[in-house]
């Protein structure tokens, strides 16, 4: 489950972080001039007041300065379009920054729906490229936040549907069964990096005809040359 800044998981219950955790590595390609252009189409279709030229001094790059112009628009009244929504998921899939991809996504999530956002990034997962596929998955993380934007709203919200608090029927086990096989049958590291950590690794959370994969996802995780895939599997297995 997702958990917020002060604690709280996206169920809303206090919990305990988990020890021991090796951080996620970066992504193996660096792709922040194409997530910049992302940023540039959300700061455009949502009408971000974003000055190109930074001030005398300060630190920030011009993609820090959008970040804290979405936050604070976020915190207004503020009216998301039908194209809005696709801009902001596939700058949350394309956002290297696993920390802060919620930024994007969070408006999206309280304008248009918990199950619309889950379909669009379990359709990333199934199509995208490699790299949108790594993205989805650290995207999905927080798609289980709490709905607590109530001034982002949809512009049309009876073409968009009702930004409900449940996941659309049957999403959520699309997407495990989808990472899953995906996990098992994609070599691409970041790939199987960003997947297992919100992977069940349990027989019990799948059907029996996956039985098989679950064993043979522990099995590749265990075997793995990658440092982190190795020290993970072994957090997640039983839990």
């Amino acid at each position: 489950m997702a958990t917020d800044e002060d604690g709280t998981t996206a169920g809303g219950t206090a919990r305990t972080a988990p020890q021991g955790f090796m951080a996620l590595p970066g992504p193996v390609e660096d792709r922040r001039e194409v997530f910049a252009g992302y940023v540039a189409e959300v700061v455009r279709v949502l009408g971000l007041d974003v000055v190109h030229e930074p001030e005398p001094g300060d630190p920030r790059t011009w993609v820090d300065r959008a970040r804290t112009a979405l936050y604070k628009a976020c915190r207004r009244d503020l009216i998301l379009s039908k194209e809005s929504f696709q801009t902001l998921v596939a700058a949350a899939v394309h956002d290297p920054d696993p920390s802060f991809n919620r930024q994007f996504l969070e408006p999206a999530l309280n304008a248009f729906g918990r199950g619309r956002v889950r379909a669009s990034l379990l359709g990333y997962l199934r199509a995208g490229t490699d790299l949108e596929r790594a993205g989805a998955a650290k995207a999905w993380y927080w798609s289980a936040l709490p709905l607590r934007m109530p001034t982002v709203r949809a512009e049309h919200p009876a073409a968009t549907g009702p930004a409900e608090p449940d996941d659309a029927p049957g999403v959520e086990a699309e997407w495990y069964e989808t990472a899953l096989r995906e996990f098992v049958s994609n070599e691409h590291l970041d790939v199987r990096r960003c997947i297992l950590p919100g992977l069940p690794l349990r027989r019990s959370a799948y059907p029996p005809e996956l039985h098989d994969l679950v064993d043979a996802a522990v099995a590749i995780a265990r075997a793995h040359p990658d440092e982190y895939l190795r020290h993970r599997v072994e957090h997640q297995v039983g839990d």
